[in-house]
């Protein structure tokens, strides 16, 4: 009988993975432990837990005798303070698994990103977990989500008794998801860079909580890329939203992001641009083969469930 704790339980995810763990037989216990309350759910035990309060959470895990920790504790909106990000991101994932190793907890699952691959003009058509991590300087969460991993794998080296599920996420879609992906589509137009079709792959949200409950209880160890099959390009999603694409050479949007950062009329600076141009697209092979998780929808699929809870994304007449 499993005995889980989750970082961040109060949030999007970490509340769909608490609640699919609430519902399994061999789960006995879920700690949902985040900085907030969330609402009460049946079969799940609330705490407050920042994770970084390092003091705090050794005590937490001994208190409920946790033997499997789930690693969600993240800021939601990157970029706005990158202190913040670094403190909660990277300080807040090593005290995590300092103290899990301290109290002797048997498996980690942790959410890393697509992002740690980095943004290159060299990535492969298709990226997969043998792809060294380049998790670029110039975007803070790119860089943390590298930072974390290389922390990840020497503790595999250092504490290999402490197993470790570590699942490289890409675009995570569901009902309730805003962010700085989807942001791009609502507008009249689809920016596309000029000779780059970016392309995306998107997961929904239910199958990344799948995965992690999987991950918690009887799934492999190892680190696994989580996206849905397949993938989407600008002009494909363009022509889904049935908006026009408004192509933009990369000199010229690197020239008008500074112009507009200098006058504080955006936040996003010319390095925007790589970020837009050189999208990791991860391959899900070693998560069907390997880990035994095959996503019950394709990024194309997910595509459609968001516009469909998404209504005014669509041009009308076309969703």
């Amino acid at each position: 009988m499993t005995r889980v704790l989750i970082t961040g339980g109060a949030g999007f995810l970490g509340s769909h993975v608490a609640q699919a763990l609430a519902l399994r037989p061999d789960v006995e216990l879920v700690v949902s432990a985040d900085v907030r309350s969330g609402s009460p759910r049946e079969g799940i035990v609330d705490e407050r837990l920042d994770v970084t309060d390092a003091p705090s959470i050794a005590p937490l895990l001994r208190e409920h005798r946790i033997d499997t920790v789930v690693h969600l504790a993240a800021i939601v909106n990157p970029g706005r303070d990158v202190e913040r990000e670094f403190r909660v991101d990277v300080t807040g994932t090593a005290d995590v698994l300092r103290a899990c190793v301290e109290t002797g907890v048997r498996r980690i699952v942790v959410s890393s990103s697509g992002a740690a691959y980095g943004y290159h003009a060299d990535n492969p058509e298709w990226i997969d977990e043998e792809q060294p991590l380049r998790g670029n300087d110039e975007f803070p969460y790119s860089r943390h989500k590298r930072l974390v991993e290389e922390m990840l794998a020497e503790h595999r080296r250092t504490h290999p008794e402490l197993e470790q599920v570590v699942f490289r996420i890409g675009t995570i879609l569901g009902p309730s998801v805003r962010n700085q992906i989807t942001a791009l589509w609502d507008g009249p137009r689809i920016l596309r860079i000029a000779g780059s079709d970016s392309p995306f792959v998107f997961v929904w949200a239910d199958d990344v909580a799948a995965a992690m409950t999987l991950a918690a209880t009887d799934g492999p160890p190892g680190v696994f890329n989580v996206a849905g099959s397949g993938r989407l390009t600008v002009p494909q999603i363009a022509e889904r939203l049935g908006k026009p694409l408004l192509t933009v050479p990369a000199w010229a949007l690197s020239i008008a992001l500074r112009i507009g950062r200098t006058l504080r009329l955006t936040e996003h600076g010319p390095e925007k641009v790589r970020f837009l141009r050189y999208r990791p697209v991860l391959s899900n092979t070693r998560l069907v083969t390997e880990f035994g998780y095959r996503p019950r929808r394709t990024s194309a699929e997910a595509f459609e469930a968001y516009l469909e809870s998404h209504p005014g994304v669509a041009h009308r007449g076309i969703a």
